[in-house]
């Protein structure tokens, strides 16, 4: 792969391969399998699906970013598999048009109803500045945690047993090293994101909703018994599969890197992180198209040697970033030169 020591926690063996790379050799590729020998195995899930969901509305739910992954799995969910989503957006004050694009052109051919959850603008705005004051590298918690917590909220809602989760080992099993997210809570814990608010926010958070871990880890799996279920492994999956597949059904338009259908992840994964931290979220992403034989570590290696956005692009984001805060650029940069925060989270 093309990990390296900016995750202070990496390993060697004597030859020179991370413990990634060994990990998913010995356990992950011989149960995956790219993906293949899993018909049965997902022709059973279908089966359950449909059959918890004939007395209702929806079969399953699906949350819907306008990304690669989450687009491709309702495209087989709808049109492959037939089953009936319950399709949620999150609209966090941060998409993109290219995002939103694409969401309509897909829930429209599909003829699916989209649920779409506005998020209110002036709290999302103070708690994205709560989290630049912390000095922390994760600042996608307050969007993050949303998606979570609606989740959960839907699947109490609806009576839904299923959630189909876009991860996929295919573009996604070199994970982020957990050492990038030092003095971080786990993003699905509402005790750490009340904490943030509590000391650096500016108001009161009144109508954003909330989880915590013992209603997502076990409240909703365990008594309420809805299943999280990532179809996407059970069938076999490129990137470049899945852009040609959504660009031909739906003239989907692709965003270059992962994630970068968003303005404020577009930023903090193209520039905060990689020039405030050292910390290149393609090293992640890129090891999971070599790992998983989509590219070779050299490619991967050529396109590491360029930044991930221009120094314009970085210049018109920093800008935008700014403005849609309602900050002007040097209190935006002077965020950036805040030392880094030194707190270890202890769960």
């Amino acid at each position: 792969c093309v990990m390296d020591t900016s995750d202070p926690d990496i390993t060697f063996d004597e030859n020179g391969v991370c413990m990634r790379c060994n990990e998913y050799k010995n356990r992950i590729l011989p149960e995956w399998n790219h993906g293949q020998g899993h018909e049965q195995e997902l022709q059973n899930l279908i089966t359950a699906i449909k059959e918890s969901g004939k007395n209702n509305k929806y079969d399953c739910i699906l949350g819907l970013s306008g990304g690669l992954d989450s687009s491709y799995m309702l495209h087989l969910a709808v049109k492959e598999w037939g089953l009936r989503p319950f399709v949620f957006h999150i609209d966090a004050g941060w998409n993109l048009p290219v995002a939103e694009a694409n969401i309509e052109k897909l829930t429209k051919k599909l003829g699916v109803e989209l649920h779409t959850e506005k998020m209110d603008w002036e709290e999302m705005r103070q708690m994205q500045l709560a989290w630049f004051r912390t000095g922390l590298e994760m600042l996608d918690a307050p969007q993050d945690h949303a998606f979570i917590a609606l989740i959960d909220r839907y699947s109490r809602e609806l009576g839904v047993k299923y959630i189909l989760n876009g991860y996929n080992i295919a573009t996604e099993i070199i994970a982020d090293p957990e050492s990038w997210a030092e003095g971080s809570g786990p993003t699905g814990d509402g005790t750490f994101m009340k904490d943030v608010i509590r000391k650096y926010c500016d108001i009161p958070i009144k109508h954003y909703t909330f989880t915590n871990g013992f209603k997502h880890k076990f409240w909703i799996p365990y008594v309420l018994g809805v299943k999280t279920l990532k179809p996407l492994n059970l069938v076999p999956i490129t990137r470049q599969q899945m852009i040609d597949t959504l660009a031909s059904e739906y003239d989907y338009q692709p965003y270059g890197q992962k994630h970068f259908e968003d303005l404020i992840t577009k930023f903090l994964e193209g520039y905060w992180s990689p020039n405030k931290f050292g910390h290149d979220i393609r090293r992640a992403q890129l090891s999971s198209l070599v790992v998983t034989g989509q590219m070779t570590r050299d490619e991967a290696l050529r396109i590491l040697e360029q930044p991930p956005i221009t120094e314009a692009e970085a210049k018109e984001l920093f800008s935008e970033v700014a403005k849609r805060l309602e900050i002007s650029e040097e209190q935006l940069k002077a965020f950036y030169d805040l030392p880094r925060c030194q707190t270890k989270f202890r769960s």
